[in-house]
């Protein structure tokens, strides 16, 4: 089965590869990221221009599709943003024939670390400086600094890839 991530980054492409794994464990999945662009603040501030930045993404992809070595069985995007005081993200998958979305977990923000997001910095950057680390965003994330580890950004993503799936798993309770 291929799959296209709508990222170059390593987490999210991790995490796409173990969700499917799960979902599908007979089959040999192969994952591909590809580096797409957002469309909206490289830091989205709210849960719609979060939910904007994923299915930008989504369509960058899977429009590209003409190209043969883009055609995949499915497209995933994953933007991540902000809620209040919290951080999610946006998981959008297709399959050219249907969409499906769905919200991680979130977590709280430490005040310092929002106020320094409002005044235009990247989560990930202000948690490499929170934390005195190096590209945050690329390895264990925000989620991991936070939870001291107990959890990693690429498995929380895994979770909401998995139930973002369930349309395709179960398409005939989808089907109207």
């Amino acid at each position: 089965m291929k799959v296209i991530v709508a990222s170059a980054n390593p987490a999210k492409i991790a995490a796409v590869h173990s969700a499917l794994s799960l979902v599908w464990p007979d089959k040999q999945i192969n994952c591909t990221g590809v580096s797409t662009v957002s469309g909206v603040a490289a830091q989205p501030m709210n849960s719609e221009e979060t939910l904007q930045g994923a299915l930008n993404r989504l369509h960058a992809i899977s429009d590209a599709q003409q190209h043969a070595h883009y055609h995949a069985d499915y497209y995933v995007a994953i933007e991540a943003g902000l809620d209040g005081d919290c951080s999610f993200a946006w998981v959008a998958i297709s399959n050219n024939d249907r969409i499906s979305k769905t919200r991680s977990a979130s977590l709280p923000i430490p005040p310092a670390a929002l106020y320094a997001i409002q005044q235009g910095e990247e989560l990930g950057d202000v948690m490499d400086r929170m934390f005195n680390q190096h590209n945050v965003k690329q390895q264990g994330g925000a989620i991991a600094m936070l939870t001291n580890h107990l959890l990693t950004r690429s498995g929380v993503y895994q979770q909401a890839i998995i139930l973002a799936m369930i349309p395709f798993i179960q398409p005939q309770l989808f089907n109207v």
